[in-house]
């Protein structure tokens, strides 16, 4: 009996383990890895996932990495994740508001929380339970995996300023929907990204940039815009990391659960770096030559005055083509001040 085990056991012993699958996955983006939110795609969302698989050993992702523009540009980091030019990618949803209409609702809101943490949990509960929100992502072939935000707005600048009014006639850099956190100020709004903000300084394009510290400082923006106009600007939503849905739908159920998770972990580590490197990135442009102007007390809520019902204009054609912008505005503004923000401004009421 003690051979015939002896033999089982070495029979065992002498078969190989079961064999560890082999995923490809490509992963991209339009803006290079030195933007935090891009880098922290490698270092927390693909390497959480790795770290996950090999607990148990049956999966690895080969991961074909083209970040910094080499499938795409920022005006199709949609559609190049919707039709599977790249499997995983960043989603900049302030370039999309023809196609993700509710995804502005923030930045149409703006100045309502300077607390990067709590946005994106709030977005999170809406991706969660607002219908209308997550099918608009979801009606793009996509699966979002993680949220981005942004930290917080200043302006960036030829030439310095002593307030806001002082902006009445400048030409300002600013992407997609933020434009209109101009209007009121008499400045004029030039579409741009990251990727187009430092060339579009230095060749005269604009004047300076409605931007914030953790994309100015990568891009040296600093170097052609040497003047921080100090406001604070509150944070808004600005995208997510997605997966194409045919590319989710072929992954064994142990790999979804490894992002689910790994896209979690992502979110909440760059809501918390938001917070942590804003004054670190301000302070370095200041080390390499930027002078920041504070702006004097109540400068801010002065801006925020000047502004129109931006948001009714927002919210009223989507209501039109009924698309429930007011009840999706109406959760995001309670969901703040439910974890204790107190909007500058009630943009709901």
């Amino acid at each position: 009996m003690n051979m015939m085990r002896g033999a089982l056991l070495g029979l065992v012993l002498a078969m190989p383990a079961a064999a560890e699958e082999t995923i490809d996955l490509t992963v991209a983006s339009s803006h290079p890895t030195v933007v935090p939110w891009v880098g922290m795609i490698q270092t927390h969302f693909m390497a959480k996932t790795d770290e996950i698989l090999a607990q148990t050993g049956n999966y690895k992702i080969a991961w074909n990495e083209a970040f910094g523009g080499q499938l795409y540009k920022a005006n199709a980091t949609l559609t190049s994740v919707e039709e599977g030019v790249t499997d995983i990618g960043w989603v900049f949803s302030f370039l999309e508001q023809a196609k993700l209409p509710l995804s502005q609702g923030s930045s149409n809101a703006p100045f309502a929380t300077s607390n990067p943490p709590v946005l994106l949990d709030v977005m999170q509960s809406l991706i969660d339970t607002n219908d209308a929100f997550r099918e608009e992502w979801e009606s793009h072939n996509l699966k979002v995996l993680g949220l981005t935000a942004t930290d917080l707005y200043d302006f960036y600048l030829k030439e310095p300023i002593a307030g806001i009014d002082d902006l009445n006639g400048r030409k300002i850099s600013a992407p997609g929907v933020l434009g209109n956190w101009l209007r009121g100020t008499g400045a004029n709004a030039v579409d741009g990204a990251l990727t187009t903000y430092y060339t579009d300084v230095q060749t005269g394009v604009s004047d300076g940039v409605l931007s914030l510290a953790l994309g100015a400082l990568p891009i040296k923006l600093y170097e052609v815009a040497p003047y921080i106009a100090r406001f604070d600007g509150g944070t808004v939503f600005s995208g997510a990391v997605a997966i194409n849905r045919d590319s989710w739908d072929g992954l064994p159920e142990e790999v979804q659960n490894a992002m689910i998770e790994a896209g979690a972990y992502y979110t909440k580590a760059h809501g918390q770096d938001l917070v942590d490197r804003h004054e670190f990135a301000l302070n370095k442009m200041v080390e390499l030559g930027a002078t920041i102007i504070p702006m004097p007390e109540g400068e801010t809520a002065k801006w925020v005055a000047k502004l129109p019902n931006i948001v009714e204009d927002w919210a009223a054609p989507l209501e039109a083509r009924g698309v429930p912008a007011k009840a999706f505005l109406a959760a995001y503004m309670d969901g703040l001040r439910a974890a204790g923000e107190k909007p500058a401004r009630d943009w709901d009421k």
